[in-house]
């Protein structure tokens, strides 16, 4: 038994307690106080630290496992769009009108009506909504919709009126104002045309979003989820109403998640004058990377691809290569971590490639190596030729498994036969790359245990395709436990945090079955009963 000088606040006992630590694996209980753990070891061994004011919980044999840490989240979005129309799991167009129709109704004339999730790529009929299908949903009311990987987003009239839109708009730098044949907006606005309509949108009050966030946080803790990497979206005019609330809510003691906030690079020069630096902060809010995007994504055809897709061209590059690798060298030099979105195998290797650069000058200089290392996000296709090039660098990688089943028609569709090299996760592991997982909240679900089936399976929570797509791609559930425990936690020096050990936090999350034995098939049934935070309980059901 290991154990600290303190009496427990909380013990669990009598539960299998995987610790992701290699001196000690597993044990069946452990002692909680202080924010941390005491104790872990066999339950007779524990329950002899009890005193009176012990509070000792009977895990009837439940799996104990390190908070999870979802480290490519978006936090803001999130937290306001949950009380949008919800579109993620709609089957057909009819389905999509409905839906905003009956919200529609619901609420007075004027009023915008925001959703996110739709993808027709697993509807029968898979075309895209436009304006006049919105018009005729809502006819009174300003309509704005993202489709589940947020690089694509349709309005209807109202809306691009109200965002200043016309046949005589041109396209913004790094987006696209989809036209018709005579030059009127078809009503679908790709990467960045997107914030012309929502900045259309009145801001809310700092207060609304606290008790958004608090709402959204707690809805975390029941996914057993205690940390989160909050991420920037392009070209964000939301960062600092976002960091904002973070900090308020830090302040006044309601921040009950330990939250990296990414910074946009747009304001890295601001970022870097004011003396920010990767990692500052405290034990529950720090500053994290510095964000950029390389290209955009799959659905909207503008990730940027070495070969042009099957019904489409290359994509795109959302900004200059020779700008983004200044601006990393730069923020590099002063001690701020940067990461780049990349999900087009074009935009992987040129990332790569400005990385490779940095990291040849650096030798040369004698310069020191980042803190915290750079990252590249999503890797959602990538050539085997460049995971080669990747291992060799210091660099870690975020991956979102769970964006894996709502990818599967899409990616035949585009790629055929070199899907194989869309979330090629096992020769990125087998390479030793230190490989993150997350849900890209809101464009997938936030539920670990889903991404956990989706890397483990390759297949939709229904169990097709049989088999697995690209099986040989499928990797092992402590791998994928790991990818949302200890290595995200390694990854960011984060050396209290991601284990269950003495003298660590106490961030725990407690299953309803053991998901190391259980068949794979069973992980989108499995629940969290159970979620400890700093300590303290914040979620429970038994």
């Amino acid at each position: 038994m290991k154990r600290a000088e303190c009496c427990p606040e909380i013990i669990l006992f009598n539960g299998k307690v995987a610790t992701q630590n290699p001196v000690l694996p597993s044990a069946e209980a452990l002692a909680v106080g202080q924010g941390q753990i005491l104790a872990v070891g066999s339950s007779d061994e524990i329950l002899k630290l009890a005193d009176a004011d012990t509070e000792k919980i009977d895990l009837e044999g439940r799996l104990v496992v390190p908070g999870f840490i979802d480290t490519h989240f978006h936090l803001y979005e999130w937290a306001l769009k949950r009380a949008g129309v919800k579109l993620d799991d709609i089957t057909a167009m009819e389905e999509l009108v409905a839906r905003v129709s009956a919200t529609a109704e619901a609420q007075p004339p004027g009023q915008w009506i925001m959703g996110q999730g739709w993808n027709e790529t697993d509807w029968a009929e898979q075309s895209m909504p436009t304006r006049e299908i919105l018009d005729r949903a809502a006819p009174d009311h300003p309509v704005l919709l993202w489709r589940c990987d947020l690089h694509l987003a349709v309005v209807n009239s109202i809306a691009l009126t109200l965002a200043g839109i016309d046949a005589g708009t041109p396209d913004p730098p790094d987006g696209k104002i989809e036209r018709d044949a005579s030059g009127e907006p078809t009503g679908i606005l790709r990467e960045l045309a997107i914030n012309l309509a929502r900045r259309a949108v009145v801001a809310p009050a700092l207060d609304q979003v606290m008790d958004a966030f608090e709402d959204a946080i707690k809805a975390l803790h029941r996914l057993g989820i205690t940390g989160i990497h909050d991420i920037r979206l392009m070209a964000d005019d939301d960062g600092a109403d976002a960091f904002r609330t973070f900090q308020e809510l830090d302040r006044q003691g309601r921040l009950e998640l330990r939250a990296w906030v990414t910074l946009p690079g747009h304001r890295l020069d601001d970022i870097i004058s004011l003396g920010l630096r990767t990692g500052f902060g405290n034990d529950f809010l720090r500053v994290g990377h510095v964000k950029y995007f390389s290209d955009g994504g799959m659905g909207a055809r503008s990730a940027w691809m070495i070969d042009p897709y099957l019904d489409a061209e290359h994509g795109m590059p959302l900004m200059d290569m020779s700008t983004l690798a200044m601006d990393i060298s730069k923020a590099d030099a002063a001690g701020l971590s940067v990461m780049v979105h990349a999900i087009g195998d074009r935009a992987s290797r040129e990332v790569i490639d400005i990385f490779a650069a940095l990291e040849s000058a650096r030798s040369r200089s004698g310069a020191p190596a980042p803190a915290i290392a750079h990252r590249i996000e999503h890797v959602q296709v990538i050539r085997p030729e460049d995971i080669v090039r990747l291992s060799q660098l210091n660099l870690a990688i975020n991956m979102t498994p769970s964006n894996l089943p709502l990818d599967i028609r899409l990616i035949d569709k585009t790629m055929a036969e070199k899907g194989r090299w869309a979330y090629a996760i096992r020769p990125l592991l087998d390479s030793g790359v230190p490989v993150m997982f997350s849900s890209d909240c809101p464009v997938c679900n936030p539920n670990p245990l889903l991404g956990m089936h989706a890397a483990v399976t390759r297949q939709r929570s229904n169990g097709t395709p049989a088999g697995g797509w690209h099986p040989e791609n499928r990797i092992t559930l402590a791998e994928a436990l790991s990818a949302y425990t200890a290595t995200p936690a390694a990854v960011h020096n984060a050396t209290d945090l991601g284990v269950i050990a003495v003298g660590k936090k106490a961030d725990i999350a407690i299953l309803s079955e053991d998901i190391l034995v259980v068949p794979p098939s069973r992980l989108p049934c499995v629940q969290v009963d159970m979620t400890l935070f700093d300590g303290r309980i914040v979620f429970r059901q038994f």
